[in-house]
């Protein structure tokens, strides 16, 4: 699976029944798992011992989980969920059909890779050990650019920030259209003109 080297398969399944008994998860979050996740199973470790990258002091095994779905999509709930109770680095393959995304928690958020046939995945792993390489995993699956040795953390707080900034801009542009007093008006004008600035884009009307 993801094109990973044969020593790293195998085959260990997670029953649903177990986590919930394990980790307790509260009537709401059991649903929605239950709802959308048919089950779960280790299909790749990804470690010294089955591949040639050292571990690193916070970083000793990257485990691929493969998630069978019920549903097309998958509720980033349902990773946090996992990622929070399991207290390891899991890449998860979100399989429907013949079609699978990637999903990896990181910094308190969720991401998802686009949909593609399960067999057309290649997985990258590239780095002088498993700190490195589960960064630059969560940067392919997230679209992240860790050129010129950008750290990951702060990539992501940033487009945090700018998405915040972007989302704020397009809600006072339509406050803007709607209004009908002038003064108004002017002070969104003013506002949308500070956060593009502070965005670093064009103020331009």
């Amino acid at each position: 699976m993801l094109g990973l080297p044969r020593a790293t398969e195998i085959n260990k399944p997670l029953p649903k029944k177990s986590l919930f008994e394990k980790f307790k998860p509260n009537a709401a979050d059991r649903k929605l798992f239950d709802d959308q996740i048919n089950r779960l199973s280790i299909v790749a470790e990804i470690s010294p011992e089955t591949v040639s990258v050292a571990a690193s002091a916070e970083v000793s095994t990257i485990y691929v989980i493969a998630v069978t779905m019920k549903t097309a999509d998958c509720d980033k709930k349902n990773i946090a969920l996992l990622s929070n109770l399991i207290d390891q680095r899991m890449l998860f393959v979100l399989q429907y059909g013949d079609h699978a995304r990637l999903a990896v928690y990181r910094a308190k958020k969720v991401f998802i890779s686009e949909e593609k046939p399960t067999d057309d995945w290649q997985l990258n792993l590239s780095g002088l050990d498993l700190s490195v390489v589960w960064e630059h995993i969560i940067a392919q699956i997230a679209s992240i650019d860790l050129a010129g040795g950008k750290d990951i953390d702060a990539t992501i707080a940033e487009n945090d920030r700018r998405e915040k900034l972007a989302n704020q801009i397009a809600a006072l542009e339509k406050k803007a259209r709607a209004e009908t007093q002038p003064r108004r008006k002017w002070d969104y004008a003013e506002e949308i003109k500070r956060l593009k600035i502070e965005l670093g884009g064009n103020t331009n009307e």
